[in-house]
């Protein structure tokens, strides 16, 4: 959908922030420049009689974010994650946002459930609950399987969802591409990239068999980390608006006095919530990204229990590489290493300053390592880092910062467990170990395996190739090396090189 949609839905979106009080925290804390200013301006105070009024007992953000519905609630969440975008104090505000609703009736529920299982819930579910947590995209139900007692969760998306998340994510690539005309220094943020992102991540939340696959391959990827544990997915009872999982008993992770009552070592439990999130990170590279107090839980045997898998964050393999060095190089204080990193890896352009680089690095370090420990924080390391490595042109890897904004998310549930607890005790072992297992000579012989094998692959064609090319009939003039001549010794010399290395690796 395109044209008067976009602009009347616009229109409502500025006269709601005004209404509200939000348009002008807004435009401070993401220190919009003056053309934002203006257009904001124009699209709200005249409208702001056509905006909601929200609940007046909301801090201004919320407020008008929830009066707005759930797209709004759910893009909120999302611009959370993007501290470089949006500004800190108003990402602190956005992550706290409620994605809680009003549920809809239990009868549409079951009707959803029987039309998408293909069977009366009576025959699947001895018991069937109203429903026991409502988001803006769906609603949980606890019930009974018929078939061995097992209590299960049973999560239903809401009707009509999809209809409405395309009709407001239409309007948002709008207000995007406005915004990169209006002011071209916003492009460095990539706004149209960010509601890409969300519009990825609604799309897949939408449609409950890509939650259910996130949750099976977490589940897969964690099975053998002691102490922690994500709910079964019951695939024979999961359709694209029905997901249905293991329920799990436990106490919320915010409860604290709860968890003391029930004898669990909350100093254990932080250090664990913070190791588990690395080694999630680094090992495999898929890490919950969502990792708040509400989708956490404490296990009677005190096991960490993870739910709601609708956020996950991925980080390729050399990503993981270079930011286990950066870690490791702030840990040892190496800020000569943490540079060469950011140039090795082409974050920072080649002809930066690279001493002037890592002193800049040493202004980032020195003051956190110098704090109490109970009072480091590797979520504002990363921060700073993040805002240095701006300076000296760096673009902005959304990758890192979903991973950063998730690491200060980790921080606070940890820090609500343990209040002094040292980060970098419970960071340095999961840091180190990644780094003894993929960067040593292990590591590069395993490295040098997997680019014979994929190199292989041109094996047979290679001979080939190589005949072709020394048949070609001679020309009366010197021919140029052709490119496909060139990529065929390219590739020869690549495979001849990897198996000597091999074998001098390991033998």
């Amino acid at each position: 959908m395109r044209g008067p949609h976009n602009i009347w839905r616009l229109i409502r979106t500025a006269g709601t922030f005004e209404r509200t009080g939000a348009m002008e925290v807004v435009l401070e804390q993401m220190r919009a420049p003056r053309e934002l200013r203006v257009a904001a301006r124009v699209l709200g105070w005249p409208f702001r009689w056509l905006g909601y009024e929200g609940d007046p007992a909301l801090p201004p953000v919320t407020r008008a974010v929830t009066a707005l519905g759930p797209s709004y609630i759910k893009l909120g969440q999302i611009l959370s994650t993007r501290p470089d975008f949006v500004g800190d104090d108003l990402a602190v505000q956005l992550r706290v946002l409620q994605d809680k609703l009003p549920p809809f009736p239990t009868e549409i529920a079951r009707a959803t459930v029987e039309a998408e299982l293909e069977a009366p819930v009576e025959t699947i579910f001895s018991e069937f609950s109203e429903p026991v947590a409502a988001a803006s995209i769906a609603q949980v139900h606890q019930a009974r399987l018929v078939a061995d007692g097992r209590r299960v969760a049973v999560k239903i998306l809401r009707p009509h969802i999809a209809r409405a998340f395309r009709r407001d994510i239409d309007a948002f690539y709008f207000a995007a591409r406005m915004i990169e005309w209006l002011s071209p220094s916003t492009r460095r943020l990539r706004p149209m990239d960010v509601i890409g992102h969300f519009d990825n991540t609604v799309r897949q939340e939408l449609d409950l068999r890509t939650e259910a696959a996130a949750a099976g391959e977490f589940a897969a990827n964690t099975a053998r980390d002691a102490g922690f544990r994500v709910p079964q997915v019951e695939w024979t009872l999961s359709s694209r608006a029905v997901m249905t999982l293991d329920w799990e008993d436990g106490i919320g992770m915010s409860d604290v006095a709860a968890i003391d009552a029930a004898g669990h070592d909350r100093v254990a439990l932080a250090e664990r919530v913070v190791a588990m999130f690395l080694r999630h990170a680094l090992r495999d590279g898929y890490f919950h990204a969502d990792m708040h107090q509400g989708n956490l839980k404490v296990a009677p045997n005190g096991d960490i229990v993870a739910l709601d898998f609708g956020i996950m964050g991925r980080l390729d393999e050399y990503t993981r590489r270079v930011y286990a060095e950066i870690l490791m190089g702030f840990i040892r204080k190496d800020y000569r290493r943490v540079a060469e990193v950011h140039f090795e890896a082409g974050y920072v352009p080649a002809d930066r300053d690279i001493d002037l680089f890592a002193q800049a690095l040493r202004s980032v370090g020195e003051p956190i390592f110098g704090m109490d420990s109970s009072r480091i924080s590797m979520g504002r390391l990363l921060a700073y880092l993040f805002e240095v490595t701006e300076r000296f042109g760096m673009e902005t890897r959304t990758e890192l910062i979903l991973l950063q904004r998730t690491m200060v998310v980790v921080e606070g549930v940890a820090r609500t467990l343990d209040p002094r607890m040292n980060l970098w005790t419970a960071a340095r072992p999961e840091v180190e170990r990644y780094i003894r297992e993929n960067l040593g000579p292990k590591a590069f012989a395993r490295d040098l395996a997997r680019t014979a094998r994929v190199l292989a692959r041109f094996g047979p064609h290679l001979p080939q190739a190589v005949e072709d090319a020394l048949r070609r009939p001679d020309r009366d003039e010197p021919r140029r090396p052709r490119r496909s001549d060139r990529a065929v010794w390219f590739v020869a010399g690549v495979i001849t090189t990897a198996a000597a290395a091999l074998v001098a690796a390991l033998y």
